[in-house]
């Protein structure tokens, strides 16, 4: 087994070792799917952990020797993103677990988020009665993006914020997947198809973000527009939307 622990949580080595053989009977539960994630209390500090599952086969051989596993990712990433200004839980730990020399349960450890809201619930919401935190979000992924940072799973769930003496915090989730280096306009307007919303609400996040990077409103709502109908036409075929679909 592979431990790797952030030096300033060194102190906490003998919990986290102990993380594989006690997170099926310890912690809280906060998301069940192909991951589980469980918010678990130490020394009284509430820490995330969450496990991947185990790889398909052939992606258990390609992450065993030829990738970075996800994990690992997830752990390496936030320190890019906290030296830069952006907020994203502080990484604690990294456990690897391998059988038969291929990766096998894999664990990112970090502290638990402070902020309770995120996206989904724009899903369904009138683009007026949350005008002031897309103008906010958008301005503030302009600045993700002009400091060659993009998280290329910009969806509802891996953006957390809350408002802070007046003025919205975000906070990026689940980073293992990024991209770091020149992001164009036109990259940038496609990497909001993810998320939910009505057309009024995308037009406002594309006219805005538009302005913060000194880029043609016109073309950026019709870029955003597009990539997002692409993305949820395409999605729609194979699952179900949890909210009213404008396309």
């Amino acid at each position: 087994m592979k431990i790797v622990v952030n030096p300033t949580y060194e102190y906490l080595r003998r919990f986290i070792e102990h993380i594989p053989s006690s997170f099926e009977k310890e912690g809280r539960v906060i998301y069940s799917g192909r991951n589980l994630i469980k918010v678990m209390e130490v020394d009284g500090i509430e820490i995330n952990v969450k496990r991947y599952g185990i790889p398909a086969f052939v992606n258990r051989v390609v992450y065993s020797f030829f990738r970075v596993p996800k994990g690992r990712r997830a752990f390496e990433y936030p320190q890019m993103l906290l030296q830069k200004g952006f907020e994203t839980p502080v990484p604690i730990a990294y456990i690897e677990q391998r059988r038969c020399g291929l990766i096998d349960y894999s664990y990112f450890v970090s502290m638990q988020s402070p902020y309770q809201r995120n996206f989904y619930e724009f899903g369904n919401a009138d683009v007026e009665h949350c005008k002031d935190v897309v103008i906010a979000f958008a301005r503030y992924t302009a600045k993700l993006h002009q400091a060659g940072i993009m998280h290329r799973d910009y969806s509802p769930g891996n953006i957390l914020f809350d408002k802070i003496n007046g003025e919205y915090h975000f906070m990026l989730v689940d980073i293992n997947r990024m991209s770091f280096g020149k992001i164009s306009v036109e990259m940038g307007c496609a990497n909001f198809a993810r998320l939910w919303g009505q057309k009024a609400f995308f037009r406002l996040l594309a006219k805005e973000y538009a302005q913060a990077r000194h880029a043609d409103e016109t073309y950026c709502v019709e870029r955003v527009l597009s990539c997002r109908k692409k993305f949820w036409t395409y999605f729609a075929k194979k699952h179900t939307v949890k909210y009213n679909l404008e396309l």
